[in-house]
C-alpha cells in the first residue's frame, strides 16, 4: 500500500499540470488511506506537497504571461490570514471526540475526512457539470474585479484549506473567471499561484503543532512535482475540459468510498 501510496503522488503532480486543481483532493485520502497516516497530519503534509507542488507549477504559467498577479493578491490576502488562524488556532482547537449522540460518536479523524468528503462531492460537480463559456481563453481580456466578493470568496477559501488542506482550486478558478472576469487559461495559473502561497502559509501554522517527518515529506513532495511536469506535457495531447469530467467522476466516486468507510 505504501509503494502504491508513493506512485499515486506522482498522479497528484499529473492533476495540478493538467486541470490547475485536484491536487488536494487526491493527496489527504492517499496519505490517509494508502500511507496510514493519521487524518490531522495528513491535511498539514497535504499542505506542503501541494503547495510546492503548485508552486513549481505556477512558474510554467508565469513564463507564458497567464498569472495575473492583481487578482492573486486581491484573493489571496484574505486567504492567507483564515488559513493560517484555522491551522495555529481551530484545528489544535477541535475536540476529540468532536461530540457524543446517543450510541454516535464523532471522532475528529472522522469529523475531518466527512467534512472533506463533503467537499469533494461539490468538487466533483465543479468538474463534471458542461461549462458554457468555456472558450473564453483570451490571454488579454480585461479583468473587472468585484472585490468585496473576491475577499469573501478567498477567506472561505482559506478556512476551507486550513480545516482539511485542501488547496481550493475547484473554488479558486470559478471565482476567478465569474467574479473577475479572468480568461479561463490565465485562471489555472493564477490559482496555482494562489493555492502554492496559501497552503505553504498553512503549513507554517502547523510548525511546532505536528511532527513532522521531512525524509518522507520531501520525497512524496518531489514525486509530485516530477509529475506536475507530466501533467503539464500531456495538455498538449488531451483535452483539459474532458479530462476535468473525467476526474470530476473519479472524485465523486472517491468521496462516496470515504464517506462509506468513515461512517459505515
Amino acid at each position: 500500500m505504501s509503494i502504491l501510496g508513493y506512485l499515486s503522488s506522482v498522479l497528484i503532480g499529473v492533476s495540478l499540470g493538467l486541470i490547475g486543481g485536484g491536487g488536494s483532493i487526491l493527496t489527504v485520502p492517499v496519505l490517509v488511506y494508502l500511507i496510514g497516516l493519521n487524518p490531522v497530519l495528513s491535511t498539514a503534509y497535504s499542505l506542503f506537497v501541494v503547495g510546492t507542488t503548485s508552486l513549481v507549477g505556477s512558474f510554467t504559467y508565469m513564463k507564458k504571461r497567464l498569472v495575473n498577479y492583481r487578482a492573486a493578491l486581491v484573493f489571496a490576502v484574505p486567504s492567507f490570514v483564515t488559513v493560517f488562524l484555522t491551522r495555529k488556532f481551530i484545528v489544535p482547537a477541535i475536540p476529540d471526540p468532536v461530540f457524543t449522540l446517543g450510541d454516535f460518536t464523532l471522532q475528529k479523524g472522522a469529523g475531518i475526512m466527512g467534512l472533506f468528503a463533503l467537499i469533494m462531492l461539490a468538487a466533483a460537480f465543479s468538474m463534471i457539470r458542461q461549462r458554457k463559456d468555456a472558450s473564453d481563453e483570451s490571454e488579454s481580456s480585461e479583468v473587472s474585479f468585484n472585490l468585496p466578493l473576491i475577499a469573501l470568496e478567498g477567506a472561505a477559501v482559506g478556512l476551507l484549506t486550513g480545516l482539511v488542506g485542501a488547496g481550493g482550486g475547484f473554488l479558486i478558478i470559478p471565482a476567478l473567471v465569474l467574479l473577475a472576469k479572468i480568461p479561463m487559461k490565465m485562471a489555472v495559473g493564477t490559482s496555482l499561484l494562489i493555492i502554492a502561497a496559501k497552503s505553504l502559509i498553512g503549513f507554517l501554522g502547523d510548525l511546532g503543532q505536528q511532527a513532522i517527518d521531512w525524509h518522507f515529506l520531501t520525497v512524496f513532495t518531489l514525486l509530485s512535482i516530477s509529475g506536475i511536469f507530466l501533467g503539464s506535457y500531456l495538455t498538449r495531447f488531451i483535452s483539459g475540459e474532458k479530462l476535468k469530467r473525467v476526474f470530476g467522476w473519479f472524485v465523486l466516486g472517491m468521496a462516496a468510498v470515504i464517506l462509506w468507510k468513515e461512517f459505515y
